[in-house]
């Protein structure tokens, strides 16, 4: 992947949210057919489970974690040590890093199969991530919807986005604080997608959940 060309230049649209701020490049990568292919076929994708209600249930995704030494990460009763970062991983690292300003220490990657695999509502706002934590989220493969909504204001107009494959989609200032964001589950048909979303985090043993 030597090739890959990242088109952080494009003029990105700014969603200035109350109590929160998204940036989105509509085609932040230049090729995203050949990154897709390379990380579907070169990550090895684990298949976790969770427990609701007394009952076992496989996560409606397929997921993996990198990160530096140390970065471990759990949720749901989940534990996920860190693997080394790959040359590709840590080249889209170094350039989102450029783009969004801060650093980054790990990422979580999700594999979307169809339209059947998600993701619920959720915020990523532990301790463990600091003050409004930056996340930076790249979308490769089949176009899925994108939902934000307010935490304490529900009368608040939902944001509803469809991120595209090869955008970015960065969530700063206070967002994590105040909003809420899922994928959800789609009866139309989708190409599968692939979602990394990179953070940094300030302690060891963190208790994180993030699309």
């Amino acid at each position: 992947m030597s090739s890959l060309l990242m088109l952080n230049s494009e003029p990105c649209q700014r969603h200035q949210l109350p109590d929160g701020e998204l940036f989105y490049y509509p085609q932040w990568v230049s090729d995203p057919p050949s990154l897709f292919e390379h990380l579907q076929q070169t990550i090895p994708w684990r298949q976790d489970w969770i427990s609701l209600y007394g009952k076992r249930h496989p996560l409606p995704r397929l997921t993996a974690w990198y990160g530096d030494p140390g970065a471990a990460y759990t949720y749901s009763g989940i534990a996920m040590a860190p693997q080394p970062w790959t040359p590709t991983l840590a080249r889209l690292k170094a350039a989102l890093e450029s783009v969004a300003g801060v650093p980054f220490n790990s990422v979580l990657l999700n594999y979307y199969r169809h339209g059947r695999d998600s993701m619920g509502w959720h915020s990523d706002d532990e301790p463990e991530l600091g003050p409004n934590p930056v996340i930076a989220s790249l979308s490769l493969g089949g176009s899925r919807r994108f939902v934000l909504r307010h935490k304490s204001k529900p009368q608040l107009a939902k944001l509803d986005l469809t991120l595209a494959s090869g955008s970015l989609l960065i969530m700063a200032a206070a967002t994590q604080h105040h909003w809420q964001h899922r994928v959800p589950k789609t009866t139309k048909p989708v190409a599968p997608r692939i979602n990394l979303t990179f953070r940094c985090i300030h302690r060891q043993s963190p208790e994180n959940f993030t699309d």
